[in-house]
């Protein structure tokens, strides 16, 4: 892919030191680190107590994937919310309610309680899972695309084009976007690979010295304090606009109606979001598909021990990638890089199945790992020039939904291939979420490119392209 690395209009270089001297960016980055990785402890945690307190994998594994589940299909709504009615509006109160159902899932759980009880307790455990990463995301757009609840479209060439900095700031000014979009979108996914590193291990670490039950007790109260820290960071917030609403052009999306709407839009009625969607769900299915293949190779090979450093490897894989891709500024468009990036990724993961040694897992996970993340940074980056500031937390909710639900199915179809045909047959499901995927982009690819500048005549019940209007 072409790539340069550009000067900034400050004559700095577009990256991480340009980006974290952002006024603001400190307020809601710490905070916001803390608020979340309490999310990469939940289903680990659940696992071990509910395993410690009945006996079965099965049973543990079930009471987490609700919990998954029920996270992907309500956090899209909380992310709609927090676009009409502000961030911290949503966050307090999702905050408080799921630390309460997380005490009453572990208070459950110790008392041996029946399984639906924990069943009904893990599905609020999972729906008020407080949406942190997409929040901090919306800020970053919020505070460089220089329009605090404007549309923040980004021209067709994508958030990262280095056309755009001639007019200087963080937020690039009259002269569009900040350069400095696509490198927040490479931070923000190092981030979250950062906070899946950590989170299993705190996890873990809590739960068998200490106690069973720790992980969820540690995991309620990060939520609880982090949570509500990051909600007293009202100055970064985007702006909250509760009657701006937008149609879906040609491209999808930041095309306004021109007319005032009772209600936003949802981003889920940009067509470029419904297939982004598709393509996270794919992403997903690696993430689940390897956890669980991975645990079940170790242990077929005799070596479980090794589980923690192979999934290592993948996740170091993908946090290299991430943060290299956010120190490169790309001259092709983003929606042309997320092909081709996803064409890798499903590339990637097709020799999982048919090796049989450990260092050939670990060199596979490795380059697995380095290809998940120039697709995961392009598509949060392809979000701010497709979807309007209106309703860009709620795309971005819908997009780590996609990858939660993703993950929670392909957890479940990797152990039952893993436990009827073995490991093997587990690395499979990667591969056809992927190539499942990518048929669908590339099928819909023209939905992904952004709408060129100026308004457009929102397409009609037929379908037909939208037409300029002077």
């Amino acid at each position: 892919m072409a790539a340069t690395v550009t000067k900034s209009s400050g004559g700095r270089r577009p990256g991480y030191g340009s980006l974290l001297r952002t006024p603001g960016a400190w307020t809601f980055l710490l905070p916001g680190f803390a608020a979340r990785q309490p999310f990469a402890m939940l289903t680990l945690s659940i696992v071990l107590l509910v395993e410690h307190t009945t006996g079965s994998y099965g049973t543990a594994g079930a009471v987490a994937a609700a919990t998954g589940v029920s996270m992907a299909l309500f956090a899209p709504q909380s992310g709609r919310l927090a676009d009409r009615w502000g961030q911290a509006a949503v966050l307090v109160p999702g905050v408080l309610l799921h630390t309460a159902a997380v005490a009453l899932l572990t208070a459950l759980a110790l008392l041996d309680a029946p399984l639906w009880a924990l069943f009904a307790a893990a599905v609020p455990a999972g729906a008020s899972v407080p949406q942190v990463s997409p929040m901090v995301r919306a800020r970053w757009a919020a505070l460089l695309s220089g329009d605090k609840g404007g549309s923040g479209a980004s021209d067709a060439s994508g958030a990262s084009d280095t056309s755009n900095t001639a007019h200087g700031g963080p937020g690039g000014g009259r002269g569009g976007p900040s350069p400095l979009l696509a490198t927040a979108a490479a931070f923000e996914s190092v981030t979250d690979e950062l906070t899946f590193v950590i989170g299993p291990v705190l996890a873990t670490a809590l739960c068998i010295g200490v106690h069973p039950a720790a992980g969820l007790v540690a995991e309620g109260a990060l939520t609880f304090l982090g949570g509500l820290l990051f909600a007293a960071q009202r100055r970064t917030q985007p702006a909250v606009q509760h009657a701006a609403g937008f149609s879906r052009g040609a491209a999808g999306p930041a095309v306004h109606s021109g007319r005032r709407a009772a209600h936003p839009a949802s981003a889920l009625s940009v067509p470029g979001v419904r297939v982004l969607a598709v393509l996270f769900l794919g992403i997903g299915s690696v993430f689940g598909g390897m956890q669980v293949s991975l645990t079940a190779f170790t242990e077929e090979i005799g070596h479980p021990g090794l589980n923690g450093a192979l999934y290592g490897v993948f996740a170091g894989g993908n946090m290299l990638a991430g943060a290299v891709s956010g120190a490169v500024a790309w001259r092709r468009p983003a929606h042309r890089r997320l092909l081709i990036a996803y064409t890798a990724l499903a590339l990637a993961t097709s020799p999982l199945w048919a090796v049989d040694s450990a260092v050939a897992v670990g060199a596979l996970g490795l380059l697995v790992g380095l290809c998940i993340a120039p697709a995961l940074v392009t598509g949060y980056t392809l979000v701010e020039s497709i979807v309007p500031a209106t309703a860009r937390t709620e795309a971005f909710t819908w997009l780590t939904g996609a990858v939660a639900l993703g993950q929670a199915l392909a957890a479940t179809a990797s152990g039952r291939l893993a436990d009827g045909f073995g490991a093997h047959a587990g690395f499979t499901v990667p591969l056809a979420g992927t190539g499942l995927a990518l048929l669908v982009a590339v099928a819909l690819r023209t939905r992904l490119e952004p709408a060129p500048p100026g308004r457009v005549v929102a397409r009609g019940v037929d379908h037909r392209r939208a037409a300029p209007v002077d």
